[in-house]
Parts: C-alpha cells; structure tokens; sequence
C-alpha cells in the first residue's frame, strides 16, 4: 500500500513539471501584444463661442408689387429691367394731359374767386363809408359782407380741388418707394393700366430693398431666453454663408417673431446684413450661424478624443506609454471642441486618434498626427 502511494506521488509530481513546462512553452512562443498607435493633444483652458447652427433663407426687407392708381397710357418707362434705383427715383411715367388741363382749369377758377374776392372787399369798404354818412340802407353793407364770406369760401373749396387735383397727377409719375433692385417690367410704352388691377398683368414692376437684408432662420424654443438676453446685451452676432459659397458674411439678430411654432417648437428670427456687395440676393439659402456669448476658463478637448460606452462618455488619459481609462462628464461641442465639465484637468495629455482601439491599461506608441497633403501648385495656362 506504501509503495503504490510513493509511485502516485512520483506520479503527479512528473505531471506537474510537465504542466510547468508546457506553460513555460507556450508563453515564450505568444508573441506581445504591440504598442498601439494613437495621436494625443492636451487638455486646454479655453473660450468657447456659445453658437446656435442653422439653415436660412434671404428675403428682401420691402417687396413692393408697384400698380397704378389710375387709369391711363404707359408714357415711358424710365429705367431699364433690373436697374438699382434709390428711393424716390422716377420708375415709369403715364400720360398725364388730361387731369394737367384740369388743374389747369381749376387754378383759373381760384383765380376767377380770388378777383372776386377783392370787388367783394371793395364793396364792403364803399358800404361802410356810406352807412356811417347814412347814405345807404344797412343791408347793402350786410349783403356785401355776406358775399365775401361765400366767396372765401368758394376759394377754399377751389385750393382743395386743385389739392386733390395735384395729388391725382402725382399718380401718374410712379416713383420707387425704397431704394432697391428692379425686376422686369411687364408693360412697356404704349401700354394700358388700369387703376388697382389685382390680377398679375396689373403688376407694372416689383422692387426689392436688398441692402440691407433679412435672413430668416428658424430656433429652438430652449434658445430664447439666451438670445433675448443676447440681444438685449452687446446684440446677438449671426454670420450667413451662402450655400455654394466659402464666405462668412456678419450680421445681426434684429427681429423675433412673436410667436412659436406650438407644432414644431421652433421660434422664427431674423438677422439684418448691410449686403452693399450684394452678396446675398432674395431666395438664397444659407449656412447661418448665430452666436450668443462667449464662454471663458472651459476645460476642452478635441471632439474625436470623447469615446462613448455603456456607462457613459470616457476619455484615455496617457501616462508616459500607457493610458488610463477616466469617465468624463461633457457639455456642449464648438469648432470641433468637447467641454468637458468633470474628470479631466487641463494639462493632461489625453489620447485622440487611435482611442477606439484602446482599453485601460493599454500600451501606445506616440506618433505625430498627419498634415493635410499640400495641394499641387497650378499650371500656368499657356499664352
């Protein structure tokens, strides 16, 4: 019995240096894992715009669908189709003969009273003299203060008519009401217009006020308090791109609508831009950002080095050539920053490209992160 237990010590002590061994084996034959590969940057103090992007679309400020109030002629036009023209410039001129030849004739009727007048004030003066020598009935003189009391009035009643006159005959010189662009004209000389016609064909000309401008865009609802308290401070700043273009062009926020969607939540503003290049032209659709304030002392880093997890966003923080997995709590992103709000300070070198392959623990290797390839200089084109 002794010795069947001495040869099943014997036994499981060879099988264990065997294990030993094997295991010796196998992991000198498993080759390490290398260092992974990533970029880093540190974690700065920074100021961050507080900005709201958007779409928006260009509208005209004043469009103005010019009609005639009167009917008549088309006499000329006076500016070509798409001309700028400042306000109170000639547009078209009708022909205005006939309400001229009664002005005309109603200012000779002033006249006629006006005459009138002074044999009326004659009289009243000769009846005067006479009633005080009693050369006269009383009611001479009544009758002749009577008459120039009907004849002042028969003046006022002319300067009227030739008020109202005037102003007809303003009617047949259209002016532009705004300074603007001009689109095409629908009539041309010759042409008839009658007055108030509300069909298109009675539309002579629109007119657009393009400088300045509006850029209409719309807002979520959690964004007013911030942007009336803007607005009410040093002004909410908006710049606009035109889609197709790679310039910013600055405004500002001066008008919200006085109501919210209820369906959609979103709140409608409007940024005015000076526009005296003409940049932006009514209809355009925009790339339109608006900027609240400006947020001092935040502790940022690059968006592409926030991961995200099952328990929330994390950051790999790199020690020499390891890294350290540290939850993060973030706030908003701007220009391609992440604030970050707990769990990194700044100074900390933490890892950006490369950190989805990571885990904590993890070993890397440094290396510079890769410029952008320089673009190939122009041929010159031949002569």
């Amino acid at each position: 019995m002794g010795s069947r237990t001495g040869i099943l010590a014997v036994a499981g002590a060879i099988a264990l240096a065997n294990a030993v061994v094997a295991k010796e084996a196998i992991a000198q034959e498993a080759p390490r894992r290398p260092p992974i590969s990533v970029t880093t940057a540190q974690a700065t103090t920074s100021s961050l715009p507080y900005e709201i992007d958007s779409i928006g679309s260009v509208q005209a400020i004043a469009s103005i669908q010019m009609r005639s109030r009167v009917d008549a002629q088309v006499e000329s036009i006076a500016v070509p189709d798409g001309a700028t023209v400042k306000k109170g410039d000639v547009l078209v001129k009708l022909d205005s003969r006939q309400i001229s030849a009664q002005l005309k004739q109603a200012q000779a009727q002033l006249a006629r009273d006006q005459a009138q007048l002074e044999q009326n004030l004659r009289d009243v003066k000769r009846y005067t003299e006479l009633v005080e020598k009693k050369a006269t009935p009383q009611i001479n003189l009544d009758n002749s203060k009577t008459a120039t009391l009907a004849t002042k009035a028969q003046i006022a009643g002319d300067e009227a008519a030739i008020e109202s006159l005037k102003v007809q005959l303003s009617y047949y010189t259209i002016l532009a009401p705004v300074s603007g662009k001009v689109g095409t004209f629908s009539l041309r000389a010759g042409n008839m217009v009658r007055a108030n016609d509300n069909t298109p064909t009675g539309v002579l000309v629109t007119i657009n006020q393009i400088a300045p401008i509006y850029v209409a865009l719309s807002i979520p609802q959690r964004y007013l308090a911030d942007l009336r308290a803007a607005m009410k401070g040093a002004g909410a700043l908006v710049e606009a791109r035109p889609q197709g273009s790679s310039n910013w062009i600055e405004g500002k926020v001066a008008v919200l609508d006085n109501t919210i969607d209820p369906a959609t939540g979103m709140l409608v503003a409007r940024g005015e831009f000076a526009n005296r290049d003409e940049a932006l032209w009514p209809g355009q659709l925009c790339d339109v950002r608006v900027r609240l304030r400006m947020d001092d002392n935040l502790t940022t880093v690059p968006r592409e080095a926030v991961q995200v997890g099952q328990k929330g966003n994390y950051i790999f923080v790199a020690n020499g050539d390891k890294v350290a997995l540290r939850t993060v709590k973030i706030g908003r992103e701007q220009g391609g920053r992440t604030i970050v709000l707990e769990g990194v300070k700044p100074g900390e070198t933490i890892v950006v490209e490369g950190a989805n392959l990571l885990r904590d623990g993890a070993s890397i290797a440094v290396r510079q992160p890769q410029k952008p390839a320089a673009k190939p200089a122009a041929k010159p084109s031949a002569s």
